[in-house]
């Protein structure tokens, strides 16, 4: 059959720099799923690559020749759509590569991040108290300038009374989230994309949730939430929630999680601290 046919004739032409050149595209697709794992769109590829490889298959194993020719002219649509599809994680694994050289960066000013995790757990702590609503979000090594530049930027030294000032119910940034980068509170009253999660219902998890929720599914930002209504501290990572944190266990989260950034981290943080996601 011409498909075992075409099977044996690619066989007879593998040579050494075949194999390099297969496994370099097996790496970019292993790359590309990686940068898609945990977004809302992974078991749409998933299911795409699975109804292309089975149609291409059967195409070729039964000569579908007006099928084969459908898919061929198809071809130039998909390669237009699937980048406006697309485009967040496209834009963000841009900015990853853009900022090759900046796990080293975060690797090195980790080390004197105990100032800047007393100063969220101390103003956490009194915004609980008070029952002020507070959001601070933590950037990473995926930029937050998109959202930075819908704030009131401050680049201000990261301090209790900073935070607590922003987050006070009468002041004029109150509303929105305040973003660190650094040691330095970048701006305040930002706006954040909201999360579509379903499960996210009742009165204690409001927009301030949501919006947590939002941030963290789009980029590895952490995210500190203090709820008006209860003064629940929450703590937001990939989308995933710690919520009724005391201060011994807020201060081991944000340690933890001012690391380089690793799947099994937050595991060993979530089943440690909690053992289990928090309601």
């Amino acid at each position: 059959m011409p498909y075992f046919d075409q099977t044996s004739r690619f066989l007879d032409q593998l040579d050494l720099v075949s194999i390099v050149d297969i496994l370099l595209v097996t790496l970019v697709f292993f790359a590309l799923m990686l940068l898609l794992r945990g977004t809302q769109v992974i078991n749409l590829v998933r299911g795409s690559l699975l109804f292309v490889g089975a149609v291409l298959i059967a195409s070729n194993l039964f000569e579908l020749r007006a099928f084969s020719y459908m898919l061929r002219q198809a071809l130039p649509i998909l390669l237009v759509a699937i980048p406006v599809i697309f485009q967040p994680e496209i834009r963000r694994l841009l900015d990853q590569l853009g900022r090759a050289g900046s796990l080293s960066n975060f690797r090195n000013r980790t080390t004197a991040h105990e100032p800047i995790v007393d100063a969220i757990t101390r103003a956490c702590l009194v915004l609980s108290e008070k029952r002020y609503g507070g959001l601070i979000v933590i950037e990473r090594l995926i930029g937050l300038q998109e959202y930075v530049d819908t704030g009131i930027s401050l680049d201000s030294e990261i301090s209790p009374q900073m935070l607590i000032q922003i987050f006070y119910k009468d002041a004029p940034l109150h509303d929105g989230a305040a973003i660190l980068r650094g040691d330095r509170i970048a701006a305040a009253a930002c706006v954040l994309p909201l999360s579509n999660d379903p499960t996210m219902t009742g009165r204690q998890l409001g927009l301030r949730h949501r919006a947590s929720k939002g941030i963290t599914e789009t980029s590895d930002a952490v995210a500190i939430v203090v709820s008006e209504e209860t003064g629940i501290i929450t703590v937001v990572q990939d989308g995933l929630m710690i919520r009724r944190l005391d201060e011994k266990r807020l201060r081991h989260v944000l340690n933890a999680f001012y690391q380089p950034r690793t799947t099994t981290l937050w595991q060993k943080i979530k089943t440690r601290i909690t053992g289990k996601e928090s309601n």
